[in-house]
């Protein structure tokens, strides 16, 4: 990633610093919203929703943290004696989780997972992390990647949002489009605006959990556990058949 187009990072190092400032999402269809802030990317664990604490019980072994950020996933399972590897595509959230104190930490892609990394026994994609499968074709291929650098009985804990829990307009006609176009419905295209910086354009995977089902089908992954919440945010256990 160029420096230009970190705006996640940026927004992210600029908090760590004191500083103010919020991302904007924008969607391909000219669909614009404001983030609920950078705070987010800092909590600690007893203001994790209660879908994530329960998932997060089910955490074990070697950890590798996708998305990672600043890292408040990955060091809350460090804290807890855990073998923690944090990824993230962003220089600068990498630098941020580093100067918090996540002791293991690689700049990396999650479509750059491989075998060099090592074995885990758990993923996590928390953060609403399980978009960046990005679309069913990837989702594919990477929970196959996912096989290979697991050990057997490994679990990926993910949390993600249903599309469908919506009654506004635009969503609902975005979800239209995207059938047309042959995409899922939940399927985004995105890019984060911070101050001068823009990330390049990139595909964004919402689900309900039903969907999520039907993605793992064949993968030799199944949905263990789901934790639901008010609202269309869930957490999930995935187990390693």
């Amino acid at each position: 990633m160029k420096k230009h187009q970190d705006a996640y990072g940026r927004e992210i190092h600029d908090h760590y610093l004191g500083k103010g400032g919020y991302e904007i999402v924008e969607r391909d269809d000219g669909y614009v919203d404001v983030s609920s802030g950078p705070e987010m990317y800092f909590t600690a664990y007893r203001d994790w929703g209660s879908h994530l604490r329960k998932a997060a019980a089910y955490a074990q072994g070697r950890v590798l943290d996708v998305g990672c950020g600043a890292g408040r996933h990955s060091l809350y399972f460090q804290d807890k004696g855990l073998d923690v590897l944090g990824i993230d595509v962003s220089p600068l959230a990498i630098k941020v989780a580093k100067l918090r104190g996540l002791k293991r930490t690689r700049v990396l892609a999650v479509t750059k997972v491989s075998k060099r990394l090592g074995k885990f026994d758990t993923i996590v994609m928390f953060g609403n992390n399980f978009g960046l499968f990005g679309g069913a074709g990837r989702a594919k291929w990477l929970l196959a990647r996912y096989r290979a650098i697991t050990n057997d009985g490994a679990r990926i804990i993910v949390e993600s949002a249903n599309p469908y829990a919506t009654a506004n307009k635009c969503h609902m006609s975005y979800h239209r489009r995207n059938r047309r176009r042959g995409r899922m419905a939940g399927q985004l295209r995105i890019r984060v605006r911070y101050q001068t910086y823009i990330t390049p354009w990139f595909d964004y995977l919402l689900v309900s959990p039903d969907e999520m089902k039907e993605l793992l089908g064949g993968t030799g992954w199944r949905v263990a556990k789901l934790f639901g919440t008010s609202g269309p945010v869930y957490a999930a256990v995935i187990e390693k058949k």
